[in-house]
């Protein structure tokens, strides 16, 4: 029988794992934070560790909690997190959160490479044209969303959202989301992680289209329940709420 002595072992356990002797939190809130954090939430089943730390990376970077994030930079590089594959993270969020939220992100994780002699990587050269990048865009569209790929803002012809809407089908999807570092399954657990903390309605869309890039019904569900130490219980919550429908087994 689960117990709080027992979420506390489990806690102290993964805490350690993650960050050794201290992981920051203060006197107050280090038996809760160790308890529901590590021992009920970290500690769960369901989603590989490496891929929780890509949602609490992505969560934190998309919040702006800067001093929390480059600790877990370094748990990241720690778990064997490649330095390329954390910092795509914190470019993905940019979609979401906008590129200045990414820009102080990366700027967090480059003091943490540096302070652990870790090389930022090298940026790739990316040549393709904007019509390359639309195209590519359009197809990934279709593979993650289907039908309503064309549907609300992204509906063809809409002379309000089509202001907007080329670019991100352009730099959102056919940009980023092909750089490399991280695969299309773990893109997904980015934007899943990141539309929660942002409490964006797009997690419903996100969480049911990540099932066709690979993630099961329990790993969208760990991916929306990594979020909650780091924006809240509330919007994590309300994220499993519109995806009920979604995920329905």
């Amino acid at each position: 029988m689960t117990t709080r002595a027992s979420l506390r072992q489990q806690g102290e356990a993964m805490r350690r794992r993650l960050f050794g002797d201290d992981d920051g939190a203060p006197a107050a809130l280090r038996t809760i934070n160790t308890e529901a954090s590590y021992g009920a939430i970290w500690s769960r089943p369901g989603l590989a560790l490496q891929d929780r730390m890509i949602c609490a990376l992505a969560a934190l970077a998309a919040v702006q909690r800067l001093p929390k994030l480059r600790r877990h930079v370094g748990a990241a590089l720690e778990l064997g997190l490649t330095p390329r594959a954390i910092v795509e993270v914190l470019i993905q969020i940019g979609i979401y959160a906008g590129f200045a939220a990414s820009e102080e992100a990366v700027d967090v994780a480059a003091a943490e490479f540096a302070a652990r002699q870790v090389a930022m990587p090298e940026e790739p050269e990316r040549t393709d044209t904007l019509d390359a990048l639309s195209e590519r865009g359009r197809k990934l569209m279709e593979q993650l969303h289907g039908d309503r790929a064309r549907q609300g803002y992204a509906a063809p012809g809409n002379a309000v959202t089509g202001a907007l809407y080329p670019l991100a089908i352009q730099y959102g999807y056919g940009e980023i989301w092909f750089r490399p570092g991280l695969d299309l399954r773990q893109r997904a657990l980015v934007a899943v992680a990141a539309f929660t903390a942002l409490k964006l309605d797009q997690v419903r869309k996100f969480g049911e289209s990540a099932l066709n890039m690979g993630l099961s019904r329990t790993e969208v569900i760990e991916a929306v329940i990594q979020t909650a130490p780091y924006s809240g219980f509330a919007p994590a919550l309300n994220a499993l709420g519109a995806l009920c429908e979604a995920l329905a087994e």
